[in-house]
């Protein structure tokens, strides 16, 4: 984040603001008026950095996708498409954990999302998760193509069918299992991959 003599300013104050709030609440609506005043500016400061919810929650949910998944990591060519694509998935997945933290990551998630009624604003904040999800696996199955490691297809449609392997698994993590849940996993989310590398009509 920008700083000017020592100082955040005003917009990385805002985005400072609400990366706390979604860090404390993954569920939270980021409404303008609690943003600003976590981040101690007016409103109207806030709306002339980010005119809509929408920007700001991208913004936020970007800086923190970058903070969980590095973009660099998809690049790094010394590691082979599958393992690099497989990390880049896992790393979405660690940050709930397993046992009591996925199965607290699910209740917010039931509690914030899919308990309320589907109001605008809830159906808003999970697109805004959803978007910048799509928005980072596209990213990374677009550098593999460019590479040549993945044919040319429809990265959209591949993307999604990814982040609906990563919402079971994560479901997963939640539930009481026998054996190792994340060996289970892993022979998942490989064959996923291997899947989407392979694809060509996708």
């Amino acid at each position: 984040m920008t700083e000017r003599n020592g100082q955040l300013s005003s917009r990385d104050k805002v985005v400072r603001a609400a990366m706390q709030m979604i860090g404390e609440n993954p569920g939270a609506k980021l409404s303008v008026r609690a943003v600003a005043a976590r981040a101690g500016v007016s409103t109207g400061s806030l709306r002339f950095h980010f005119p809509t919810q929408r920007e700001l929650q991208d913004e936020v949910l970007t800086r923190l996708y970058d903070v969980v998944v590095p973009a660099e990591k998809i690049h790094d060519r010394t590691v082979p498409a599958r393992e690099r694509l497989a990390d880049c998935l896992r790393q979405v997945l660690a940050p709930a954990g397993v046992g009591a933290g996925a199965r607290e990551a699910f209740h917010l998630l039931h509690e914030q999302f899919i308990a309320p009624e589907p109001t605008e604003k809830v159906r808003e904040a999970y697109a805004a998760i959803e978007r910048e999800g799509l928005r980072r696996v596209e990213f990374w199955l677009t550098v593999l193509t460019e590479e040549g490691a993945l044919a040319a297809g429809d990265n959209s449609r591949r993307a999604r069918f990814l982040l609906s392997v990563l919402n079971g698994l994560s479901l997963e993590r939640a539930l009481p299992a026998e054996g190792s849940v994340l060996q289970a996993e892993n022979d998942t989310l490989y064959l996923a991959v291997d899947a989407v590398l392979g694809s060509t009509t996708c």
